[in-house]
């Protein structure tokens, strides 16, 4: 990360200035979170890197109301202090692995989401369909990046697979160990621009990264052969500063996707399906079983594939439990840390007596 570096080439904007009162931008200093490492946080300010500790108070909400990588603080000037953390513009997440209902942060304040796959068998229509609803949902533009494009001899089958999934898909194939062939790529990468990459492990990510800083800064590691999958070789979430002036976020290979609050996103990564819903029969038609369901009878005209159907229903089911759990478990965590602050209050008060 460099020593110093104007707000503008950090990410910083109008939708952050706006949200400082005149007092907080003579007293406090944007910082951006470039890293996290439990609860340390290693930022970025226009006077260089500092690393400060997340406040314990932070911590009585949801793990949304935690900083991750990407997020904009104020810093106290004199102490290097956080002391707020300000309003996302866009809110990468999902919901995390086990049985526990919770929300995993992957990266916030992002503009472009590059959603890697390869052109071998990691190709997966209903997983980019995926990672399409958890960027629609979380305000975020999605570009489709297929590596490996030198391993193939006729990338342009993979470039109609993708449209197949959604004509308007801004779809870029390239090979990510070359500069040139990434160069396709520059559209989205402009000063303040903030990037992220997803995907799953191996299909050339923090290669991608490596060529796109020019340096190499992140670890490769080689696939199966087996089933094209590859092992992780970046384990946390990182922010770099792109010789093009964007600010790129890597994360981790996913291999699991489960998608909460994405309501938003389901309905503009799947509106044909949606659209074609208007003309069921019955409001809340599953487009399983009933009769007049305009989505099935699109299905067996051939005009809808069912793959794309099946996955639509899937990840609808999906969304719809895990916001549920999400939502009681976040009501729960708000209602104990009123509690713990009421009990402070009161705690103070007996001490004023």
């Amino acid at each position: 990360m460099q020593a110093q570096c104007d707000l503008a080439r950090l990410g910083w904007g109008p939708f952050f200035q706006q949200q400082l009162s005149i007092e907080e931008w003579e007293e406090a200093l944007p910082a951006r979170v470039a890293g996290l490492n439990r609860h340390i946080l290693g930022l970025v300010t226009e006077n260089g890197p500092v690393q400060a500790a997340v406040p314990g108070s932070w911590y009585t909400g949801g793990p949304e109301d935690v900083p991750t990588v990407g997020d904009w603080l104020l810093l106290d000037r004199r102490t290097s202090q956080p002391v707020r953390l300000l309003e996302r513009k866009s809110f990468l997440h999902r919901r995390a692995a086990g049985r526990e209902a919770k929300i995993q942060a992957l990266a916030a304040n992002i503009d472009t989401l590059f959603i890697v796959t390869s052109c071998n068998d990691d190709f997966n229509p209903s997983r980019i369909e995926r990672y399409l609803t958890l960027a629609m949902g979380s305000g975020v533009t999605p570009v489709l990046v297929i590596t490996k494009a030198d391993l193939v001899a006729d990338a342009d089958e993979f470039i109609g697979r993708a449209k197949a999934i959604r004509q308007d898909l801004d779809v870029c194939v390239l090979n990510a160990l070359d500069a040139g062939s990434a160069a396709v790529l520059e559209n989205w990468c402009g000063k303040g621009q903030t990037l992220a990459l997803a995907g799953s492990s191996g299909v050339g990510k923090s290669t991608l990264v490596n060529t796109l800083q020019g340096e190499h800064i992140q670890s490769t590691g080689a696939i199966r052969e087996h089933d094209a999958r590859g092992r992780h070789t970046t384990t946390g979430r990182s922010l770099h500063m792109l010789p093009s002036g964007a600010v790129l976020i890597d994360t981790p290979g996913i291999r699991e996707l489960q998608l909460a609050d994405v309501g938003q996103g389901l309905a503009s990564a799947f509106d044909d399906i949606e659209q074609l819903a208007a003309g069921c029969r019955f409001n809340d038609c599953t487009h399983d079983h009933e009769s007049g369901c305009a989505v099935q009878a699109a299905v067996l005209s051939g005009e809808l594939e069912l793959r794309r159907l099946e996955n639509y229903r899937k990840i609808r089911a999906e969304q719809q439990h895990n916001a549920l759990s999400v939502a009681e478990k976040r009501d729960k965590a708000r209602k104990f840390g009123k509690m713990c602050r009421n009990a402070v209050a009161m705690q103070r008060k007996k001490r004023l007596r």
